[in-house]
């Protein structure tokens, strides 16, 4: 019996053997697939935005909600209101969007000689009587930066405006001289922002034959006094 139980041992010891042939070495296996310390690593997918440095984002993000500037046409520079309604009805009629605006503006400079704001209007007034009462032109002046100042003549020329201060100065008063840009009122045709590739080369060559004096510029879409 013994002899069997010799062979049984055999026989399980073989097939052990066997089967370890057969089955592959797992180990191994995964020690092939597994990227040694000295190969390149994989690619990773990246977005655009975490590519890019971050202040780099932070710029990207800005401009992407920043809102645009707006910029209107204007054309006119008429010194009336007239001209520029008519200019303003024709746009309307081409189905372009236009309002007429006002736009202060400058021509050349006057000076002017004056007595400076007294500590009160009563001060100002009994100035001005003592002024008027010698002969001497003056008139009150009622508004802005100088209001309650007494107005003594305006120039074109700075000698003239400085040789009646050195006659004043002379009679025992104080006059000063300020140059003060003219500013006159200019009357333009705004015409909308969305509209503005509407008027093109063509149609401006066509207003300009109507229009003799008609200029045309790029101004902002806010800030500008509109004419009712």
């Amino acid at each position: 019996m013994r002899w069997v139980f010799f062979l049984l041992l055999l026989l399980n010891v073989g097939l052990f053997a066997w089967q370890q042939r057969l089955t592959p070495d797992v180990s191994s296996e995964l020690s092939l697939r597994a990227p040694s310390a000295t190969s390149q690593p994989v690619a990773s997918l990246q977005l655009l935005t975490e590519a890019q440095p971050v202040g780099q984002q932070a710029a990207v993000a800005e401009l992407a909600t920043a809102p645009a500037a707006e910029s209107c046409l204007a054309l006119g520079g008429f010194d009336g209101a007239e001209r520029a309604g008519q200019l303003e009805q024709r746009l309307l009629s081409l189905d372009i969007s236009a309002r007429v605006i006002t736009i202060d503006a400058a021509f050349g400079s006057d000076h002017w000689v004056y007595i400076p704001p007294l500590a009160s209007s009563q001060a100002s007034l009994r100035q001005l009587r003592e002024l008027q009462a010698r002969g001497i032109d003056s008139y009150l002046i009622t508004e802005g930066e100088l209001a309650n100042g007494i107005l003594l003549g305006v120039f074109p020329r700075l000698e003239a405006a400085v040789g009646v201060a050195d006659k004043l100065r002379a009679a025992g008063y104080e006059p000063q001289v300020r140059e003060l840009p003219r500013v006159y009122q200019q009357y333009w045709v705004r015409v909308a922002s969305k509209a503005r590739r509407l008027v093109d080369e063509l149609l401006l060559k066509q207003l300009a034959a109507d229009f003799p004096d008609l200029k045309h510029e790029v101004i902002s879409c806010t800030g500008v006094a509109q004419f009712e």
